[in-house]
């Protein structure tokens, strides 16, 4: 709560909340005790904060970030596989978009946004990689994605600005969202083709995943964006 009142006054657009001190991550569904805490803390983020809200339940139970959604009044949900099959420092993880988006539909939570992952970050493909616009194209008219993030191949890395000029080519009016390494240096080769930002390392204290969040550091991130327009989640 301390985190989320600190990047409220640094002037985020949004929140997520997901279960990052939780790893080694459980390749498939998480213990019940884990939906649980997070839709509880989900909830109480969503009383005290009126921002759009997010929700991914690590490494990718993509059907426990929807029902914390629903049942907090999120907005969207991260997922970091929805189509097809990765290998991860988990195992194998597969995607289950078939499953999600009728789950979604059984609950008549259509209005909760999938934010799906390509290339996602650390993880390496099982065969041999489609290009990034085959796998955009795929994300959007048969995974369902809402929104299509693009990363670094680690936390705190840069996104490629080249890849992400390649995704919003093919993204049309699907949202493009730049999912890590964005510093305030590097926003003028990235939001030409961001719509959103979501931060984490860049946004705590020295930098450093661990640390709390520097408020200041959140302040001078979103000055720079909001110079341009784009969005930012942390």
């Amino acid at each position: 709560m301390h985190d989320a009142a600190a990047l409220c006054a640094g002037g985020v657009h949004g929140l997520m909340l997901e279960n990052y001190g939780d790893a080694p991550f459980h390749p498939g569904p998480v213990p019940p005790h884990v939906v649980a805490d997070m839709a509880i803390l989900a909830e109480e983020v969503r009383e005290e904060f009126k921002l759009p809200l997010g929700i991914n339940v690590l490494c990718n139970d993509s059907l426990a970030s929807l029902g914390v959604a629903h049942a907090a009044g999120a907005d969207f949900v991260r997922v970091n596989i929805l189509i097809g099959a990765r290998v991860t420092d988990q195992g194998l993880v597969h995607g289950n978009a078939h499953e999600l988006l009728r789950e979604r539909q059984r609950l008549g939570a259509d209005s909760i946004a999938i934010f799906a992952d390509i290339h996602v970050k650390h993880s390496t493909p099982i065969a041999s990689e489609p290009t990034i616009e085959q796998e955009v194209i795929e994300l959007i008219q048969r995974g369902g994605a809402d929104a299509v993030i693009i990363s670094g191949c680690v936390t705190e890395t840069q996104t490629d600005p080249q890849e992400l000029a390649r995704v919003k080519a093919v993204a049309g009016p699907t949202p493009v969202v730049v999912g890590s390494g964005a510093t305030p240096d590097q926003l003028e080769t990235l939001m030409p083709d961001a719509d959103a930002f979501i931060v984490g390392s860049w946004f705590k204290r020295n930098g450093e995943t661990g640390s709390p969040i520097d408020s200041e550091r959140v302040k001078a991130f979103v000055a720079r964006v909001g110079q341009n327009g784009a969005g930012v989640a942390s």
